[in-house]
């Protein structure tokens, strides 16, 4: 710009010395939809990622039904424990009710033929109350059995472990002959319902509502995605002083959980809005103002100062609430050291 200006003097040493005109560059004011966003790291997350625990105590592994990179459903068997104790309680437990089974077959003949006595006049009423007092207390023990059979049954088949998801077993860290505990030994991933997880600051907390447009970059695999939040946590992490925000993406091959992600959550949003670039607005002790250009006679134009009053800025773009109307001639390139009312030329 600036050897123009030179070469301009050149050709007009007379109107260089008396009207000093600067050259800029100029760009029509319009309306345009204007988006803020909050930009966040995140990553990659699945809904149904579940870790197998027993039902019951740990146990050690007898045998396996699943390896690492297996395609398990849900209720599927993946490995039983040693179930010679619980084998033994149950066999007690089914011999115990055998034995009161037993007992009660002959308490109900004694009270039988001690009431057909009664009925005859003979014997006394202590017998017949006897009689019926022990058969109903053999019947409330075989209730009981039946019970205790049941619970030992129960536990038995705790020693069976199940998967509880569908998915993929992404971790087998256990052997048979190992105590299976639960604790990371077997983890299974469901990758056909996935999310992006992040942190959000807690100074945002009133700025982010479910459904809140999300713009999604997962940088590894170079894919772009458009979601929207769909979960927010009611409380925030007094560690990070952050809370989460949760959003639903499609099922896709390339996409793993905790893998990273570029996350933008758009907070702010006004349609037909006045937009301009964020480096040409200047500050004085009045505030913030830029340049436009405007007609001062017949192909003469001069710089104009006008007051503005800004709203969101995002990246290189500013919107403008006050001060501007389009089809204006903003002043994009030069504008620094104008002043009011300076010849001006467009390059």
């Amino acid at each position: 710009m600036k050897k123009l200006e030179e070469e301009i003097a050149k050709l007009d040493p007379e109107a260089a010395r008396s009207t000093k005109v600067k050259l800029v560059a100029v760009k029509p004011v319009a309306n345009m939809d204007f988006k803020h966003f909050i930009d966040l790291q995140g990553k990659v997350d699945a809904e149904n990622i579940s870790f197998i625990t027993p039902r019951g105590m740990a146990g050690q592994v007898k045998a396996m039904y699943v390896k690492q990179g297996d395609r398990v459903r849900k209720g599927q068997l993946l490995l039983k424990l040693d179930d010679a104790i619980m084998r033994q309680q149950v066999l007690a437990a089914q011999q115990q009710l055998e034995g009161i089974k037993t007992q009660l077959g002959f308490a109900k003949n004694i009270y039988q033929r001690q009431k057909n006595l009664w009925d005859k006049g003979i014997g006394t009423e202590v017998q017949l109350i006897t009689a019926k007092t022990n058969m109903e207390s053999l019947e409330n023990q075989l209730t009981a059995a039946r019970e205790q059979v049941k619970v030992a049954q129960e536990q038995l088949n705790t020693s069976n472990v199940y998967s509880d998801v569908d998915g993929i077993a992404d971790i087998v860290n256990v052997k048979v002959g190992e105590t299976f505990t639960g604790a990371n030994q077997i983890k299974i991933v469901n990758t056909s319902n996935l999310k992006v997880v992040t942190n959000v600051p807690e100074n945002y907390i009133g700025r982010i509502k479910t459904g809140s447009q999300v713009e999604i970059t997962i940088t590894d695999v170079d894919k772009k995605l458009n979601s929207a939040v769909s979960l927010i946590s009611q409380s925030v992490d007094p560690t990070t002083r952050g809370f989460v925000v949760e959003s639903k993406i499609p099922t896709d091959p390339l996409l793993k959980p905790n893998q990273s992600a570029v996350i933008r959550i758009m907070d702010y949003y006004v349609p037909n809005a006045i937009v301009i670039p964020v480096n040409v607005v200047q500050s004085d002790e009045s505030g913030k103002y830029v340049y436009v250009m405007e007609a001062a006679g017949k192909d003469r134009f001069v710089a104009k100062k006008k007051s503005i009053t800004i709203g969101e800025a995002y990246g290189e773009w500013v919107e403008v609430k006050t001060g501007l109307n389009p089809g204006e001639q903003l002043i994009t390139e030069a504008y620094q050291n104008l002043y009011e009312g300076q010849l001006i030329s467009i390059l």
